[in-house]
């Protein structure tokens, strides 16, 4: 996606961040599923694989609205067949197989490894099973692909790295990347749009791929880099998720780090969410889940039913795979997180009660930054 595109992108988000591609009113995409000829009706099974617990919204977030946007949309007679991979390649392959074999019509796949994946995309291909690839690229014969702009999403990471730490910023600024799994292909596109904005503005002292995203191996590299780098001297961090982000604060802790360094995140889960209001963390990168969601399962309806209107309406960026070009995508816009936007986002989208956030350790920082 170009600049002037990103910045489209980041406006919108900043205006509204529930309208949806369906609900625009073009090309009939908001056509139910009572209407046209549908190749299938309302009886369908549309199979979820998912990657990963670590992260906690494939489990709260990801399988639920996409549960409740299936059965709504097929006046509650289709269904979602669901597995989660829990970070394993080769147990994804065995879900995805068992789906094939149990003739699902349709298949969401957000892959653990996007390469190992591709021969079992094929496989549902072949056996006429359309499978759109959510969150992460797959690759292999996929059908279409959801996701968030994710070279905007490291973009806007490093932007508002850098105004962390200020005018100042030069290249004796030492910087700590902790990126994402490299069997990630979303990682890669983080780490790019962040370089954009980082190279040659600082120094990368130290630079990570973080196996499995998890939050201990984040933890145990950081404390690697410290040890190199040394406590004193590290600038800021760039964390391109909020689990790493909490054992990078860890790391930093057992350092004897009293005053933090800015570090950044994505996915808004509610401890970064009360990091952010604490100061542990500078900010996270907040991408409507409900918007994602919900567009992928009317995605997969509308593909299982026929509905090639709304599909394309659904469909209209297009993106390349190292297999495969000009795969019909929709890029979901993002928005940076901060103290100053917590209740304009999160909570203005039902994400999170200031309730759960502002619990009794963080009622003081909640209300010194207005929230009450």
């Amino acid at each position: 996606m170009s600049s002037p595109m990103r910045r489209i992108a980041i406006s919108v988000a900043a205006a509204t961040m529930s309208v949806t591609l369906a609900g625009c009113g073009v090309l009939n995409a908001t056509g139910s599923s009572d209407d046209a000829s549908p190749a299938k009706g309302n009886d369908i099974t549309v199979g979820l694989l998912l990657p990963e617990k670590a992260n906690t919204r494939y489990e709260n977030f990801d399988y639920p609205i996409i549960k409740t946007k299936v059965e709504s949309l097929t006046n509650d007679k289709g269904r979602v067949e669901y597995a989660n991979a829990e970070a394993s390649a080769d147990k994804q392959a065995g879900q995805m197989q068992q789906m094939i074999d149990d003739r699902v019509d349709v298949i969401l796949l957000d892959a653990v490894d996007s390469q190992a994946i591709a021969s079992g995309v094929k496989k549902a291909k072949e056996a006429g099973i359309p499978v759109i690839a959510y969150d992460r690229l797959a690759e292999g014969p996929i059908d279409a692909y959801i996701s968030f702009d994710n070279e905007l999403v490291g973009e806007v990471q490093g932007r508002t790295l850098l105004e962390a730490i200020g005018e100042s910023a030069s290249l004796s600024d030492k910087i700590v990347m902790m990126n994402g799994s490299s069997t990630d292909p979303n990682a890669k596109q983080f780490k790019a749009g962040a370089m954009s904005e980082l190279n040659g503005k600082v120094t990368i002292a130290e630079s990570f791929d973080t196996k499995d995203w998890k939050p201990e191996n984040a933890e145990a590299n950081m404390a690697d880099a410290i040890e190199k780098i040394g406590k004193g001297d590290i600038a800021a961090v760039y964390s391109a998720n909020d689990g790493m982000a909490g054992g990078i604060v860890k790391a930093l802790e057992a350092a004897g780090v009293t005053e933090l360094p800015p570090i950044t995140g994505q996915d808004a889960e509610l401890p970064a969410v009360q990091r952010i209001i604490s100061g542990d963390q500078y900010m996270s990168v907040y991408k409507s889940y409900p918007q994602e969601a919900e567009n992928a399962a009317e995605m997969a309806v509308a593909k299982v039913q026929g509905r090639d209107i709304q599909f394309a309406a659904l469909t209209r960026d297009k993106v390349d795979s190292p297999t495969h070009k000009g795969i019909p995508a929709q890029l979901v816009p993002v928005v940076a997180l901060t103290k100053e936007n917590i209740k304009d986002t999160v909570v203005a989208d039902d994400i999170y009660k200031l309730s759960d956030i502002c619990t009794a350790e963080y009622k003081a920082a909640c209300r010194a930054i207005g929230l009450k």
